[in-house]
């Protein structure tokens, strides 16, 4: 079995539980935040939206600097809806499965660095940067974004196993 027929049920899984999660955002409610630290809604259902193409830039790429994304020149997706929402997400799911699913063993294994002008933040085999970047990051990012929805009383789904909200 090659490393992509390894990593890819647990993807699948991770990102469908991510779906359903976003299936239940608010949209409306983007700028809605519970401290004032905190990211607001859109941002941070943008941001889980956009996770899986990280998967897709780590197998596609020698490295990435990410000094520019800081620096303002990015602009955040911010959706301005639940179906482009779910859109950007399906998109950036199979976009980034079908990276992993190419990708060869020796591919996988070579080294993958994440920059912020020019200063190494992080560095591992793509398959470590895939779960840590992509898979790791989204699982924190859904587990903020959970936190939301119960604080403005939307049920949760079930995600590793029956939520409070669905027994």
């Amino acid at each position: 079995m090659t490393i992509s027929e390894m990593l890819l049920p647990e993807y699948d899984q991770e990102m469908a539980v991510a779906r359903k999660l976003l299936e239940r955002v608010p949209v409306e409610k983007g700028d809605w935040k519970p401290h004032q630290k905190s990211m607001p809604l859109g941002r941070l259902t943008g941001h889980v939206a956009e996770l899986p193409t990280w998967a897709g830039r780590i197998v596609t790429t020698e490295m990435i600097d990410i000094g520019k994304m800081v620096s303002g020149q990015h602009q955040p997706y911010i959706p301005t809806s639940q179906q482009e929402l779910l859109q950007k997400f399906d998109q950036s799911v199979l976009e980034a499965r079908q990276s992993i699913a190419g990708a060869s063993d020796a591919h996988l294994s070579q080294e993958w660095t994440l920059q912020f002008n020019g200063q190494t933040v992080a560095s591992g085999t793509r398959l470590q940067m895939i779960r840590f970047m992509s898979m790791n990051h989204l699982v924190h990012h859904r587990a903020q974004l959970s936190v939301y929805l119960r604080l403005n009383d939307i049920p949760l789904p079930a995600m590793y196993g029956p939520s409070a909200d669905e027994r």
